[in-house]
């Protein structure tokens, strides 16, 4: 499974204190959530956020528990999830999320060639028309950090 990366504004009218943004972290983190926070007094009151470390798939879903997970360790409704993202950790599950992302399917193999480590990812020919190569490519480079190579099947 994926590990999501859901970023939620804890108070986008910036009314509450530091000090409670903090307690609210550490309830957050004390339930078994992997919480990054910065120091909340280096940033503009409307503009405080954390990340939260989650797996998952699915975005919308993801961000809509994440901000009802916030709101209840907040004790009041407001805290808003903005941009989702993914860890990558170069694993073949990695790759599939990528290429799901684009809607597509693939398999994914890996060799290793002159010492270097090589992903081959083979999709339905069928697919390739529904996105650009080069974006598709570039997204398993980033995803994996090693050459990829997209080959299609018939």
């Amino acid at each position: 499974m994926r590990t999501a990366v859901i970023r939620v504004n804890l108070n986008p009218a910036g009314d509450l204190s530091n000090e409670r943004l903090s307690a609210v972290v550490t309830e957050l983190r004390s339930s078994g959530l992997e919480v990054i926070a910065p120091d909340f007094g280096k940033f503009p009151a409307d503009a405080r956020e954390i990340e939260l470390l989650v797996p998952g798939e699915d975005v919308d879903e993801l961000r809509a528990w994440a901000a009802a997970k916030c709101a209840e360790a907040l004790g009041s409704p407001g805290p808003t999830a903005g941009a989702a993202t993914f860890l990558s950790r170069g694993t073949d599950e990695d790759a599939l999320g990528v290429v799901r992302a684009f809607g597509i399917t693939a398999e994914v193999e890996r060799t290793w060639e002159k010492g270097e480590e090589v992903v081959i990812v083979t999709i339905p020919r069928a697919d390739s028309r529904r996105v650009p190569e080069s974006r598709l490519h570039t997204a398993l480079e980033a995803a994996l950090n090693c050459e990829v190579r997209i080959v299609y099947s018939p």
